[in-house]
């Protein structure tokens, strides 16, 4: 779900009327006697997306392949929001343990690593893009939720509550050289209660998400706040992957 219509879906739930204030997005009430509020509402398909409006597509410098490492189709969907068509998509398949003390953000920044380099030794020669996605209440690193019980747990930390999703990424050269950023966007839940809860792990949405939600689907009803970059939220933090591949020579031109 894109941005637009993840806000118009809380702010439907809320009754309000919505606006945007830099990245923070909030909702205002809206007096419901005078009228029924209609926000049109665009599908995404959840197939891959084709390049950017216009034909427009994100070259590199060389002729090098470009190598997404990832097997989640959000971020294939979004890299070709900005133009960027990768020659390939190749999970990277690393140990994701977290070690003893490690904090979200370190350990973000260290999986997205670990991503890039294991498949930069399979694809030599490439440009490898990468990116790790942690959701975490306080210093706490909540599972890809993989079973219902695990999504309910991590619903119950995050009802009510502000917590923060951190992403990762790192673009490596065919040379080697590395380009890490990290970001972190706040977001808060609605208390749930039980119906809310039910309907959620019903959905089966939260399987495989980081915190056991996904904000572009269902969740997005449930989201009362957002400060900083939505894109992260869904698994990819589209504006500092453009500045990374910016800086390493990747251009804008027409397809």
């Amino acid at each position: 779900m894109p941005a637009s219509a993840a806000v118009a879906a809380e702010a439907m739930a809320k009754g309000g009327a919505t606006r945007f204030s830099g990245t923070t997005v909030e909702t205002t009430r809206r007096d419901l006697t005078k009228g029924p509020i209609i926000i049109p509402l665009q599908a995404t398909p959840s197939t891959a997306i084709g390049p950017a409006s216009g034909g427009v597509i994100l070259q590199a410098p060389d002729a090098a392949a470009f190598v997404l490492a990832s097997a989640s189709p959000r971020r294939a969907d979004l890299v070709r929001q900005i133009g960027l068509v990768p020659d390939h998509t190749e999970p990277a398949e690393i140990d994701e343990t977290q070690r003893r003390g490690e904090r979200p953000r370190l350990y973000a920044a260290r999986m997205a690593l670990g991503k890039a380099r294991a498949v930069a030794v399979r694809r030599p020669g490439c440009w490898v893009l990468a990116a790790d996605t942690v959701v975490a209440c306080g210093i706490r690193i909540l599972p890809k939720a993989e079973t219902e019980a695990e999504a309910r747990r991590c619903l119950a930390l995050l009802s009510g509550r502000r917590h923060r999703v951190i992403g990762g990424v790192v673009l490596l050269a065919p040379d080697g050289a590395v380009r890490a950023r990290e970001i972190e966007t706040r977001v808060a839940f609605k208390r749930l209660d039980a119906a809310e809860t039910a309907v959620y792990l019903a959905s089966g949405e939260w399987r495989g998400k980081a915190g056991g939600y996904a904000i572009q689907g269902l969740a997005a009803a449930y989201v009362s706040f957002v400060n900083g970059s939505y894109s992260n939220v869904v698994g990819l933090p589209l504006a500092e992957t453009y500045g990374l591949l910016a800086g390493a020579g990747f251009r804008h031109a027409a397809g």
